[in-house]
């Protein structure tokens, strides 16, 4: 089985193989490991440190991370079945190629920087959290504050008309007191009027003045 390793870099290298046909309902097995010189000679399928399932309708596989500057030993067998010495080759990849050297580092500083990114976008939505709650709290206190004035000028309006409608009754409590003083005879008069025990006879009117006189005899406890 004539086995064949090209486009060797210092990080890939295709293997080509010729099909077989024993392994047309099955798969092709690509087994490959670094440092051949310390492997046993048996091409025990146990020491390999990779190992690939390549599909029957390919017959190329393009090995990838490999080491620079390293031999390896790369194996194609059928259905993950032992490899003969027939069915190996060893290969030695180059060194690191500039251009992946170059990608590898643009990757590199691609992904730090997308890390970077997110980070600070995290930073920035964390902050304006903070900023929009501090707002809201500061306008819910001025709110608060204003509400708080406005009950107390409420208060107050209702104390000065509380304290003008007392004064008024003081006021009319004062007139009504210096009437007293000034008629007590008018005073007495009406309220003896208006008592219906205190005369119980009708009420005589004069030609004169038509004004509610009582006689001698309606009310003896005048006298």
């Amino acid at each position: 089985m004539g086995i064949i390793v090209q486009n060797i870099t210092g990080n890939t290298a295709m293997v080509i193989w010729p099909k077989m046909a024993s392994c047309a309902d099955s798969f092709y097995s690509v087994m490959y490991h670094p440092n051949w010189n310390n492997m046993l000679s048996s091409y025990s399928r146990k020491s390999f440190q990779k190992e690939e399932r390549v599909p029957t309708s390919r017959s190329s596989f393009v090995v990838e991370n490999l080491t620079p500057l390293t031999t390896y030993i790369v194996c194609v067998t059928c259905q993950s079945a032992n490899p003969s010495s027939d069915q190996c080759r060893v290969f030695n990849t180059l060194e690191q190629d500039p251009a992946s050297a170059s990608n590898t580092k643009k990757e590199l500083a691609l992904g730090i920087w997308l890390t970077s990114s997110v980070l600070l976008l995290i930073i920035a939505a964390i902050l304006l959290y903070g900023c929009l709650h501090l707002l809201c709290r500061r306008r819910r206190e001025r709110l608060q504050g204003q509400n708080g004035t406005s009950e107390q000028d409420h208060r107050k309006v209702w104390t000065k008309s509380t304290a003008h409608v007392s004064q008024e009754f003081s006021s009319q409590g004062q007139l009504t007191q210096d009437i007293e003083e000034k008629h007590p005879g008018g005073i007495q008069l009406a309220t003896i009027i208006e008592n219906p025990s205190a005369c119980k006879e009708p009420v005589m009117l004069t030609s004169k003045s038509l004004e509610r006189v009582p006689t001698t005899e309606q009310c003896s406890a005048i006298n």
